[in-house]
């Protein structure tokens, strides 16, 4: 693929994230300074097979920096899992003569970038946007870093309440398949225990644990757990609880969608701007098919294809931290 790229469409898919707006702006901006023409295309890839795509300018992405979710809507689309509806997608974008793609989403809208740029010989760049932080190969993705200190923020607001009562929290936050905001914000909130798909609960240990600190009176303890914990949530891990500690008085707060929304923070406008930016030197540069990362302040290109199959592992030593600061 030694084409040389003209037209660029840019979208957003899957779940949104704070910081998506901020990398749409980039991309638009970036693409206008060299001389291209730049097409948003609405509602991720439904847009493309909807032809729901138009031409953006400087000013369309005037004033969007420091808003949450994205001007270019987001959803997630079964019609382009089939070839027929990949077939489509780039009849639009052969119609429209956009020769370029860049991507705002998570692994599902990388493969599907993948297969559409296998198929078609589509050159696609992807910018991880997902407050999961799912993706290897970036030490960050667009969105995370809001979503924990909206978690912070929340979980420390509990925490005034569950002192003036003695209460045990659970808390539920997001991260189906990764539990890094539970894991981050869960330290910084000084949670008593963190639990999270990547290790298996031990629930005995966790009562053990609750039964001992009863008997040194200490009441307020705070569970942070990842939706995707494989105990299967925190009402679950309530229900368990209340068995097994029938003296504590204990809560459940399911925080839910609310880390997805809001202003994103600085770092979130920054990676969004830095990774906008470089997307379009990629299509620029002929690096196509890639995942643009940013690892140790640095940017770094991982294949599409590795960037699906890889998820990023949370260190043992993180868990260490999190015994030894919880006792």
């Amino acid at each position: 693929m030694e084409k040389k790229v003209t037209k660029i469409g840019v979208l957003t898919s899957g779940g949104d994230a704070p910081g998506m707006n901020a990398a749409i702006r980039a991309v638009v901006r970036t693409g206008l300074y060299y001389g291209l023409e730049v097409y948003g295309v609405m509602r991720g890839y439904q847009g493309l097979i909807d032809d729901d795509i138009y031409k953006m300018e400087s000013r369309s992405v005037a004033n969007i920096i420091q808003r949450g979710g994205t001007i270019l809507k987001t959803a997630r689309c079964k019609e382009f899992y089939e070839p027929e509806g990949r077939r489509k997608a780039y009849a639009t974008l052969k119609k429209r003569g956009i020769d370029g793609l860049v991507i705002i989403g998570g692994d599902g809208s990388f493969r599907g970038a993948g297969k559409l740029s296998h198929e078609f010989d589509v050159p696609c760049i992807g910018l991880a946007g997902t407050i999961d932080k799912d993706i290897a190969g970036t030490d960050f993705t667009i969105g995370f870093d809001t979503a924990v200190n909206t978690a912070v923020e929340a979980i420390d607001k509990i925490r005034d309440t569950a002192d003036a009562h003695d209460r045990l929290f659970i808390i539920e936050v997001m991260g189906r398949d990764a539990g890094y905001i539970a894991l981050h914000s869960g330290i910084a909130t000084g949670a008593e225990h963190i639990l999270i798909p990547e290790r298996k609960t031990d629930i005995e240990q966790v009562v053990d644990s609750l039964l001992e600190k009863e008997k040194r009176k200490k009441l307020v303890n705070m569970i942070v757990v990842a939706e995707g914990d494989g105990f299967g949530g925190a009402e679950e891990v309530a229900r368990h609880i209340k068995e097994k500690v029938p003296n504590a008085d204990t809560r459940v707060c399911i925080l839910g969608h609310i880390q997805r929304g809001g202003s994103p923070s600085c770092l979130d406008r920054l990676i969004a701007s830095r990774m906008g930016y470089q997307a379009v030197e990629c299509l620029l540069e002929g690096r196509y098919n890639v995942f643009v990362g940013i690892q140790n302040n640095k940017m770094h290109y991982i294949p599409l294809q590795n960037a699906v199959k890889a998820k990023g592992k949370i260190s043992e030593e993180w868990m260490k931290i999190v015994r030894i600061l919880a006792s």
